[in-house]
């Protein structure tokens, strides 16, 4: 049953404290109401509660940008901007997103992170020329703090000084952390008026002293910044407020205040707990970021009892054992150790695994280096993520063809996490470089043989796999690996072929049982890659076949019906070439059958399809 919150700012400030902290108390009890059935983002949503209720206090959401990086925490927003009634339907297929969106009355889209700090620059400038008053505000985790892309946003807004506010939800004190009493006590001083007010005398102190003294004054200000945690921001011309309890509705509502009053850009530390309000996701434990649908009172989750390992622990244990037989393998994630399945690796080697942290371009070129130096790396990324690092594949590794191999997790259809995570480009997009090979297993016997290829392969290769497990269970032998190697798995006289790659072999397989049932046939080909081809393989199926259906999860445009037909053309082969990829669109969120079922990929339409054309 849906709540009603007070969601206008005007509602917000006619509450007392008490009132605001029990409001806060309900947020976080609809927040575990839904998604321990929906499932989505738990301990950083019940982590930014009171900053979120602050926020929509102190600023305007009808006119002020609210921009939220990531975007995963913003479930609280959505409640305070008028969508309780529809909040039931997060990450549900026709619902409510579970990240921000525009076409939901967001200020921008976001699913990627360290994204914020640049949009509210751009919105600070726009402001600035259109002669308004409105002031930017963006909530940033310590996490997305460590992509360069925050960096480069906050060295302009330190020189520009346009009025913006950066709230920093620290939640794992990773972010300077304070050092002893005194400094505990200097930084919530520095909450206060006090200490603004402190450090503008200071300046007006700098203007009028003699030389001596002021260059006694100026080592006192810097001697006083050099014991808070706020140097770094201070250095870059930012003003700084923190670190205050970010679960203190008191203390954030001043500071964001006084912040807005300051109109100059200011970075607001507040130190939050993950998970706070329900004990199971409360602190570090990393399975609550995101979860499945879970039994609120254990904490259990609710699943189907699904005994089939998914292809990310299979990765997982393949790479563990060839790192154990070669030891010049090393490998990195970009802050999803756990998600990669390469945090058993970190914990064993851990001189040779690494996780970076939320910097997808330092892990490629990092990586680059060592191929460089003898060494062969695993760059484990998901396929959204490595859209992240485009440059550096072309940059730092095609160009010098460097023994790189990258591990493309989450390819495909990913389901309720929506457009900004689909994993569908991955082909299309590396697909054109030089040097790059591409290929994809359909199940698990079939993925061991192309690790252990990739291992041997010369040159930069990704291999793609999807989240969850493979939908073939060892229905067909596997073959040993060879460059531009297909394998031939049903053959016969039809004129008809099906061409899979990855886990399109599993729905090109589905489709085939389905016609054989109804007396028909056709040719089953594994292609295994994508690049390069099986030419001869291709150019002996042409002979036999009229009409070939090409079955894989990615985009049509550019991916591999794209690379089938340009073979075609120019072995001028007249095939008639049918895709049943993904058209030209960005794919909404939704559970993955049911995503599919829409796109009319799922089994029973591709077999309607398929019929037609017979």
């Amino acid at each position: 049953m849906s709540k009603k919150f007070a969601h206008t700012q005007e509602e917000l400030e006619k509450l007392s404290l008490k009132e605001l902290e029990n409001l806060a108390s309900t947020l976080r009890e609809r927040i575990i109401e839904v998604v321990s059935k929906n499932g989505g983002h738990l301990s950083s949503n019940l982590g930014v509660v009171e900053l979120s209720i602050a926020m929509h206090l102190v600023f305007d959401a009808t006119k002020d940008p609210f921009i939220f990086d990531v975007s995963h925490q913003s479930y609280t927003h959505k409640l305070l901007s008028g969508k309780e009634e529809i909040f039931h339907t997060l990450r549900q297929k026709g619902g409510l997103s579970g990240y921000t969106k525009p076409s939901e009355g967001d200020y921008f889209v976001a699913g990627h992170s360290s994204t914020s700090i640049s949009l509210a620059v751009g919105a600070c400038k726009a402001i600035a020329l259109k002669k308004e008053k409105r002031i930017p505000i963006a909530l940033i985790g310590d996490g997305a703090l460590s992509a360069g892309m925050a960096y480069e946003a906050l060295n302009e807004l330190g020189d520009s000084k346009f009025p913006c506010v950066i709230l920093l939800n620290d939640n794992e004190m990773s972010i300077s952390k304070p050092i002893g009493a005194i400094s505990k006590y200097l930084s919530q001083a520095m909450a206060t008026q006090f200490y603004q007010n402190f450090k503008k005398r200071i300046a007006k102190m700098l203007d009028v002293l003699p030389e001596s003294a002021t260059y006694m004054a100026k080592r006192f200000e810097e001697s006083f910044k050099l014991i808070t945690p706020g140097l770094l921001f201070e250095e870059l011309g930012l003003e700084y407020i923190g670190p205050i309890d970010g679960h203190n509705l008191s203390e954030i509502i001043s500071a964001l205040r006084q912040a807005r009053a300051m109109q100059k850009p200011c970075v607001i530390h507040a130190q939050t707990i993950k998970g706070k309000g329900y004990a199971p996701a409360q602190g570090k434990n990393a399975k609550w970021h995101g979860v499945g649908a879970f039994d609120i009172n254990s904490g259990e989750s609710i699943k189907k009892n699904d005994t089939k390992k998914s292809a990310t622990e299979i990765f997982s244990k393949n790479l563990l054992e060839l790192a154990a037989k070669y030891e010049n393998i090393v490998g990195v994630t970009a802050a999803m150790p756990s998600g990669t399945g390469l945090d058993k690796l970190i914990e064993k080697y851990p001189n040779r695994f690494w996780d970076v942290g939320i910097a997808e371009q330092h892990a490629v070129t990092s990586m680059a280096a060592m191929a460089k130096e003898g060494f062969k790396p695993f760059i484990a990324i998901y396929s959204t993520f490595l859209q992240r690092a485009y440059d550096q594949v072309i940059h730092d590794c095609a160009i010098m063809n460097l023994n790189v191999v990258f591990a493309v997790d989450r390819a495909g259809i990913v389901g309720e996490d929506g457009e900004t995570h689909q994993g569908v480009f991955d082909v299309s997009f590396l697909a054109p470089l030089p040097h790059l090979t591409l290929l994809a297993p359909r199940d698990e016997q079939m993925m061991q043989k192309i690790m252990e290829y990739a291992y041997l392969h010369q040159g930069p290769l990704a291999f793609r796999y999807p989240r969850g497990s493979f939908v073939l269970d060892e229905e067909f032998h596997p073959c040993e690996i060879k460059l531009a190697k297909a394998q031939w798995l049903v053959k016969n006289n039809s004129k008809i072929a099906f061409l899979g790659y990855g886990q399109g072999v599993a729905k090109g397989w589905q489709v085939l049982r389905a016609l054989q049932e109804r007396g028909e046939n056709a040719n089953l080909i594994d292609l295994i890659f994508a690049k390069p081809l099986d030419e001869e393989l291709l150019c002996e199926l042409a002979q036999k076949s009229e009409i070939w259906f090409v079955f894989s999860e990615n985009a049509k445009m550019g991916g591999v019906a794209s690379l089938i037909n340009d073979f075609l053309q120019r072995q001028n082969l007249a095939i008639r070439l049918v895709s049943f990829e993904y058209e030209d669109e960005f794919i909404e969120h939704g559970k993955s059958h049911e995503v599919e079922k829409n796109l009319q990929k799922d089994g029973d339409s591709l077999l309607k399809q398929v019929l037609k054309f017979l």
